[in-house]
C-alpha cells in the first residue's frame, strides 16, 4: 500500500512534471535538489510509474546508480517502505556480493561500479528505460566513467535510453553541456532552517599530514559534540574523515551518556542499519562522508562537522597509491549542514573559523585527477576506445596517469600492443577487481587453489583493521576465526570470487572480440608465474607462502629486499620501513600489499606485507628482471661487473674483467661530472692558460670558450679526446695534461686564436726589462711589479681592453699601492708611498719625479 502522506511531504513532488518533459522532449535532465525532498527516493519510483500521478507511465525498469553500497541499500528500502513493501519486489538493490531483486522489480538500485559491469556486458541495458546517476557531485570515477559510457550508448545504440544527473550540489551547468545540453530542473526544498555555528579550535592545531589528524582537533570535535548534547535536542550527527578518527572520538565520547553509533563503508550491517533507524535514547552518529548524501539519519537535529574528508592520491612513479586528508569543500559542508534540517530546524556546529570558509575550495577535487587509473584505463579498453579519447568525460584523464595505468596493464596482459584489452583482460575486468588483484587471481588460482586465491585477494580488496597487524599471514588467519564486521564482509566477498572463478572466462553472447582479444582467456601476462617457478607455493603450501606469492602477483614492483634491520628496498626503487615491533622483522624478502609514503619521507611506511622467498620473488616479478654489464663510476673509480637485477634490487654481482671501451669512457665523463675537472693533471701552464681563456670569454666572448667548470664537462668529449678514450680508471685521467687538452678548444677556426698571447699574454714586459706573469684569476688582470720598475711607465698597459690592476710592490716585494691609473699615482698616491719607503729602503732610489725616471731592478749605483 503506498504510503500518500509521506509521498506528499516530499518536495520534489513539484518538480516531477517538469523532469517528465525535459526527459520526453531532451531524452537527459540534470536534476537539482536540497537533501531531503526525496530526489533520491520519489523520483526513481514517479519514473518507473509506481506512484498513483505516474503521468505518461513507465517506460522500462528504472535503474538508480549510488556511489556507495550503504546508500544503494538504504534507499532501496526507502523505497520500498513508500510503496508499503520491502526490498525486492519492485523496488530492489544489486551490490557487490547481494542482490535482493524479483520478477516484478520496477526499480533497481545499484552501486556504479555495478552499473559498469553490465554496461561492459550488454551495452544496451535491454529492459532498462531510465538510468538516473545520483549524487554526481561527488565526481567519484566510476560514476564519471558510467556518465560517459551510457552517452556512448545514447549516441550509437540507444537513442530512447533516458538519464538523470541528479545532486543537491553540483555544477548543475557543466552537466547540462555534458548531457547534450539537457535541460536544468530544480526543485525548491522546504527544509527547516538550520543556524551555522562556527566553533574553531581555542589554539591552532596542526594541518592534517597524510592521514594523520592532529588528535588536537578530535579532542577539540568531541568538545564540541559535548557542548552539542548539553545545549541542543535531537541526536548528533558527527562528520570525521575517517575508521580511525572515529574510533577515537568514540573513545573521547564513552561516558556521555548517549548511544554512539560509528557509521562508515566497513561497519557491519547491523551498525549500519541502526543508524539508519529511529532510536530509543539520544544518539550520537559519528560518519565518514557515507552519511553526506542519499541517507537520512532520522532523529538528527544537530551536526558537527570536523571539515575534513579523505580523497585518494597515487604515486605513479613509486607505485604507491594511498588516502590523503583534505580540507573538506563547500559543497560537502552544504550537504552536511542540510542533514541537520531533514525533518525540524536544526544547527551545524563547523569546527573552523568563519574567516576560512571562503577559501575553502568550491567542490570536492574530482577522482579522475588524482586516483590510480589502471581500474579506469581496463574499463575504457574493453569498451574500445583505449585512450578514452572518445569519452564524454567531464574532465579528461591526466596523461600521465595514463600512461602509468596502461604501462601495468600491458605488463599484467590486460591490453595487447595496440592498448586494446585482450580476452585475458576483459576476464580479469568482469572479476569486479582492480586488475592487480584481478591478475593475482587469475594467476595464483591454478597454482595455490581456487578457494585460497580468493581468500588473499578478498583480504587486499579490503584491507583488514590496523587491529589484525601488519603481517598478513597472520591477518588471514584472524580473519578465518574472527567474528567481527570485517570478517564476514571477508568470507562474503571471498565467496564471490571462489564462485567467479568457475564462469568469469565465458565470454557474454553477442559480444564481439576485439582485435586484440583472440589470445587464450586464461593465457598469462607476462609477469605470470609459471607452475615450476612457483613450486614453492603449491596448493599444500602454508598460509604464509600463498600469502606471499598472491600478493606478490598482485604487486610485483613492491617485493622487497631488506637492507638492513627493518629498512628495505622495493623492486620499484622505493624504501620501505617496517614498524617497531613487527612480526615481519627478520625477514629477508617481503610481498608489500600496503604501503604510504609520506610527502617529504625518504621511505614507505609497511601497513601491509607477508614474508616470501627469492623464488617466489624472481617468480612474480620476472618480467623486471635483467641481466647487464653495468660500468660506472663509484667510489671514486671505475666501478665494472655484471649484475642481475630485479628492479632496483641487486640480486647477484660479479667482476667485469673486460668492460666495453664506450662504457669506460662514459663512466669516466661521469666522474668528471660528479668531481669535477680537477680529476685531470693541472700544471701551473695549465692552471694559467684556463685563467687567461676565461678571462677573454668573460670580456669578448665568444667565440672564446668559456673555462667553467660546467662548460668544460658539456665539452669534455671535445677537447680530451683521443686521451679520454685511452684511459681507463680514475689514475689514468691525473695523468692527462689539461694544458695542451684545453688548446683544442681555441677559436682556430675564425683565426682568432693566433691573438691569444696578444689579448691576454701570459706575460706583460715593463720599462725595466722584467717580463711580468700576470694573474687572471680576478675580474680584472692584475700586474704585481715593484715600484723601481715602472719608473717612466705613464700610462696603465690594457689587455683585450680592460685596464690591468697594478699592485705596487716595495724591493722586499710587499704591497705598497693598488692602482688601474698610473699617471694618477705618480702626480698623487706616489708621495706618500716614497715618503714611507725611502727611509725603510734607503739603497733604492726613490726619485722625486718617477714619471721622468730611470727604471731599475736593483739598488743605487
Amino acid at each position: 500500500m503506498v504510503r500518500e502522506e509521506a509521498l506528499g511531504l516530499l518536495p520534489v513532488g513539484t518538480a516531477l512534471p517538469a523532469l517528465r518533459r525535459a526527459l520526453d522532449t531532451r531524452g537527459a535532465a540534470v536534476l537539482c535538489a536540497p537533501p531531503g525532498t526525496g530526489k533520491t527516493t520519489l523520483v526513481p519510483i514517479a519514473l518507473a510509474g509506481l506512484t498513483d500521478d505516474a503521468g505518461a507511465g513507465a517506460r522500462g525498469r528504472v535503474v538508480v546508480a549510488e556511489p556507495r553500497r550503504i546508500a544503494a541499500r538504504a534507499a532501496a528500502r526507502r523505497m520500498a517502505w513508500l510503496l508499503g513493501e520491502k526490498a525486492g519486489g519492485r523496488v530492489g538493490f544489486t551490490v557487490r556480493g547481494e542482490r535482493v531483486v524479483g520478477p516484478d522489480t520496477a526499480v533497481e538500485v545499484v552501486t556504479t561500479g555495478v552499473l559498469l559491469q553490465r554496461l561492459q556486458r550488454d551495452q544496451e541495458l535491454p529492459g532498462v528505460g531510465t538510468v538516473i546517476l545520483d549524487e554526481c557531485h561527488e565526481r567519484h570515477l566510476d560514476a564519471d566513467t558510467a556518465a560517459a559510457f551510457l552517452l556512448d550508448v545514447r549516441e550509437t545504440l540507444r537513442p530512447e535510453l533516458r538519464l538523470v544527473a541528479a545532486s543537491a550540489t553540483t555544477d548543475a551547468e557543466g552537466w547540462a553541456r555534458l548531457l547534450g545540453d539537457a535541460p536544468v530542473v530544480r526543485a525548491e526544498g522546504t527544509a527547516h532552517p538550520v543556524e551555522v555555528v562556527w566553533a574553531p579550535p581555542a589554539r591552532p592545531v596542526r594541518p592534517p599530514h597524510g592521514t594523520r589528524v592532529d588528535p588536537a582537533l578530535l579532542a577539540h570535535v568531541a568538545s564540541v559534540v559535548r557542548g552539542a548534547l548539553a545545549e541542543r535536542t535531537g541526536d548528533v550527527l558527527c562528520f570525521l574523515p575517517g575508521v580511525a578518527e572515529i574510533a577515537r572520538v568514540a573513545r573521547l565520547l564513552g561516558d556521555t551518556g548517549a548511544e554512539v553509533l560509528q557509521v562508515h563503508g566497513r561497519a557491519p550491517a547491523a551498525v549500519q542499519d541502526a543508524a539508519l533507524s529511529p532510536g530509543r535514547h539520544r544518539r550520537v552518529v559519528l560518519a565518514t562522508s557515507v552519511a553526506e548524501s542519499s541517507l537520512t539519519v532520522p532523529g538528527v537535529r544537530v551536526v558537527v562537522d570536523a571539515g575534513l574528508a579523505r580523497e585518494p592520491r597515487t604515486d605513479h612513479a613509486r607505485g604507491l597509491g594511498s588516502l590523503t586528508t583534505v580540507r573538506a569543500s563547500r559543497a560537502a559542508a552544504r550537504q552536511r549542514a542540510g542533514r541537520a534540517g531533514r525533518e525540524a530546524p536544526g544547527t551545524v556546529y563547523r569546527c573552523w573559523a568563519e574567516a576560512e570558509h571562503a577559501r575553502l575550495p568550491r567542490f570536492p577535487a574530482p577522482e579522475i585527477r588524482v586516483a590510480d587509473l589502471t581500474a579506469f584505463a581496463l574499463q575504457a579498453a574493453c569498451w574500445g576506445d583505449p585512450d578514452a579519447a572518445g569519452l564524454a568525460l567531464p574532465d579528461p584523464p591526466p596523461p600521465g596517469a595514463m600512461a602509468a595505468a596502461r604501462s601495468v596493464l600491458a605488463a599484467v596482459g590486460a591490453v595487447g600492443p595496440s592498448g586494446r584489452a585482450t580476452g585475458r583482460g576483459r576476464r580479469m575486468a568482469r572479476l569486479g577487481l582492480h586488475p592487480r588483484l584481478a591478475r593475482a587471481l587469475v594467476d595464483g588460482a591454478p597454482e595455490v587453489g581456487p578457494r585460497r586465491a580468493a581468500e588473499v585477494v578478498a583480504l587486499l580488496s579490503e584491507e583488514p583493521p590496523r587491529e589484525y597487524g601488519d603481517d598478513l599471514a597472520a591477518a588471514w588467519r584472524t580473519a578465518r576465526s574472527g567474528r567481527d564486521g570485517y570478517a564476514a564482509r571477508w568470507r562474503a566477498e571471498a565467496d564471490r570470487l571462489t564462485r567467479s572463478l568457475g564462469g568469469a572466462g565465458d565470454t557474454p553472447a553477442g559480444t564481439a572480440a576485439p582485435a586484440d582479444a583472440g589470445d587464450d582467456l586464461a593465457a598469462p601476462g607476462p609477469g605470470h608465474a609459471s607452475a615450476s617457478a612457483s613450486a614453492s607455493a603449491s596448493a599444500s603450501a602454508s598460509d604464509d607462502t600463498v600469502a606471499g606469492f598472491v600478493t606478490a602477483l598482485a604487486f610485483p614492483e613492491r617485493i622487497a629486499r631488506v637492507r638492513s634491520g627493518t629498512s628495505y628496498l622495493m623492486v620499484s626503487g622505493t624504501g620501505a620501513e617496517l614498524g617497531e615491533g613487527s612480526p615481519l622483522r627478520g625477514s629477508t624478502w617481503l610481498a608489500v600489499a600496503v604501503a604510504d609514503r609520506a610527502a617529504q619521507a625518504a621511505s614507505a611506511r609497511v601497513r601491509l606485507a607477508a614474508a616470501v622467498d627469492e623464488g617466489t620473488a624472481r617468480a612474480a616479478a620476472e618480467h623486471l628482471r635483467s641481466l647487464g654489464e653495468e660500468v660506472r663510476w663509484a667510489g671514486g673509480d671505475v666501478a665494472a661487473r655484471r649484475v642481475e637485477r630485479l628492479g632496483a634490487v641487486e640480486l647477484s654481482v660479479r667482476p667485469l674483467p673486460e668492460p666495453a671501451a664506450g662504457l669506460v669512457r662514459d663512466a669516466l665523463l661521469e666522474g668528471l661530472r660528479r668531481e669535477g675537472p680537477g680529476l685531470l693533471g693541472w700544471s701551473r701552464d695549465a692552471v694559467a692558460l684556463r685563467q687567461r681563456l676565461g678571462f677573454l670569454h668573460r670580456v669578448r666572448g665568444a667565440p672564446w670558450p668559456d673555462m667553467s667548470a660546467a662548460a668544460l664537462l658539456d665539452r669534455a668529449g671535445e677537447w680530451l679526446e683521443p686521451e679520454l678514450s685511452r684511459a681507463r680508471r680514475r689514475a689514468d685521467l691525473a695523468g692527462i695534461d689539461a694544458g695542451p687538452c684545453l688548446r683544442r678548444l681555441l677559436p682556430w677556426a675564425t683565426g682568432e686564436a693566433a691573438r691569444l698571447d696578444e689579448l691576454a699574454p701570459e706575460r706583460i714586459e715593463v720599462p725595466s726589462g722584467s717580463r711580468i706573469r700576470v694573474d687572471y684569476t680576478g675580474e680584472q688582470p692584475v700586474l704585481a711589479v715593484k715600484v723601481q720598475e715602472l719608473f717612466g711607465l705613464l700610462q696603465t698597459p690594457r689587455l683585450a681592453g680592460v685596464p690591468v690592476l697594478v699592485h705596487l710592490l716595495s724591493p722586499a716585494g710587499r704591497p705598497a699601492a693598488v692602482t688601474a691609473d698610473l699617471a694618477s699615482f705618480w702626480r698623487d698616491g706616489y708621495r706618500a708611498v716614497r715618503a714611507e719607503l725611502r727611509g725603510r729602503y734607503p739603497k733604492h732610489p726613490w726619485p722625486e719625479d718617477p714619471a721622468t725616471a730611470e727604471p731599475t731592478r736593483g739598488v743605487k749605483r
